[in-house]
């Protein structure tokens, strides 16, 4: 039975420690898997956090790249990176002389580090379209998993991987380090202790696409990029310098566009404050779409371009009345930011962007303060560095055995509403989904798009 909105206020709030915030709402999910919410709730697991003599439990990161350098300057806070993977011998080699002094074990087949009895944890900061195949085989080896967002790229991938989070029962933690935000906790408090009335309507806006480009050239992938393994599961084509690295997300094949790059933390967020109770939406249509490619029955029909839509509007309606909007673009509101929530509420509006968090009811906190149990998190609660405190909340709960702030259920189910929107984007029409069926209700070509086809040799287990 998912719990009531006052069990997710007192225990989604509360604090994971002294010093660790739990989010606003991610206890409410812990026991809400996809496809079967009454049986997702994982086992206790009594596996030592470590096994290595000095205590401090041993890192295998996979994905060297930008982002695993910057949360690199807090993971080995915790723990000491022994192994370091990278399809890119370059990442690879300069991750390891950098966060480890040049003694972690260096590879470019992720496998080798699972193999290894000195990791005890892996960070996972590839490219999309590897997370889930990593994360499986890295919890079925024995390890607890921090992995970066969005974990998936398809949803039939998150059925998989809640299956096997319950299975093993490791410790997961998702990296919408949005969920150990202040501003955020305190957006969805405020929400669930009625302070704005019943909530209407939210605004989810992600930004405008960074990137666009097409008529790319193909070449010979570098010499210490293994091509063919950077791939995987997806379609084999030439190499295109656009499509690896940092310009991945920009491709479907890949990855989903802004829609699951933000919309993975401020739909994750939106729907913890407004859909608490809720399995997912009943109705997901495109009201506006632009994308940068002819589409045929939801196919892109060039290959040496950005294929993710670039503009876009998606309403996205719940059984409890509540709609929201989840869109590229500020215009017609003046939100004085470059994207963030908007809730409009029967009794008043809130909005939280990565700066503030602002509203009557915000104001109003100093002489109607919210009960203590539901704001130990915003006290300062240290580390300060949001991804430090995600980081350091994982490593926390490896020790107590602890379901993490970003769990892997509840991040599952809100994304699947962004891989919803992509979907009716890409086909160009509305979808009915029922959530407890895990169906696009009457649309066989729309259901299609809830996997991939998987190559072979890449295939999740």
């Amino acid at each position: 039975m998912l719990p009531t909105r006052r069990e997710v206020i007192r225990t989604g709030i509360a604090a994971a420690g002294v010093t660790l915030a739990a989010s606003a709402a991610s206890r409410a999910f812990a026991a809400d898997a996809p496809a079967a919410p009454a049986a997702a709730k994982p086992t206790p697991t009594t596996a030592a956090a470590t096994t290595r003599a000095n205590s401090k439990p041993g890192i295998g990161w996979i994905g060297n790249g930008g982002i695993a350098r910057y949360k690199a300057n807090f993971g080995p806070r915790y723990g000491d990176v022994v192994a370091c993977c990278d399809v890119d011998k370059n990442h690879a080699a300069a991750f390891a002389k950098d966060f480890s002094g040049g003694k972690a074990f260096v590879t470019q087949d992720y496998r080798k580090v699972l193999d290894r009895k000195d990791v005890d944890v892996v960070f996972i900061d590839t490219p999309d379209h590897w997370h889930v195949k990593i994360a499986i085989d890295a919890m079925r080896a024995g390890k607890d998993v921090y992995c970066e967002k969005p974990l998936t790229l398809t949803i039939d991938e998150g059925r998989h991987i809640c299956a096997v989070a319950r299975e093993t029962a490791r410790v997961f933690q998702v990296g919408t380090q949005q969920r150990s935000d202040e501003r955020f906790q305190k957006m969805v408090a405020l929400i669930h202790a009625g302070r704005i009335g019943k909530p209407r309507r939210v605004y989810a806006v992600l930004g405008d696409t960074p990137q666009k480009g097409r008529d790319f050239k193909t070449a010979s992938p570098p010499a210490d990029l293994n091509w063919d393994l950077w791939q995987g599961q997806s379609p084999r084509v030439p190499y295109i310098t656009e499509r690896a690295h940092g310009t991945f997300r920009w491709w479907y094949e890949y990855s989903g566009g802004m829609m699951t790059d933000w919309g993975a933390h401020h739909c994750d967020i939106a729907q913890l404050a407004v859909a608490p109770d809720l399995p997912g939406p009943t109705i997901v249509e495109p009201l506006e779409v632009e994308l940068p490619v002819p589409f045929v029955h939801g196919r892109p029909m060039v290959d040496n371009a950005y294929n993710t839509a670039i503009r876009f509007n998606v309403r996205v309606a719940y059984a409890n009345g509540v709609e929201m909007f989840i869109r590229s673009h500020m215009k017609p509101f003046d939100f004085n930011a470059d994207n963030g929530i908007r809730i409009e509420g029967d009794d008043g509006v809130i909005f939280a962007d990565r700066i503030r968090v602002t509203g009557e009811c915000v104001d109003q906190m100093k002489d109607h303060p919210l009960p203590e149990d539901m704001t130990r998190t915003f006290i300062s609660a240290p580390p300060e560095e949001v991804h430090h405190r995600h980081i350091a909340n994982f490593f926390d709960c490896v020790k107590t055995r602890r379901t993490p702030t970003s769990d892997i259920f509840s991040h599952v189910r809100n994304l699947t509403t962004c891989h919803l929107a992509n979907i009716s984007m890409r086909l160009g029409r509305k979808l009915h989904w029922n959530a407890t069926a895990q169906e696009i209700v009457g649309d066989e070509e729309a259901n299609s798009f809830q996997s991939r086809q998987q190559r072979k040799g890449y295939e999740i287990a």
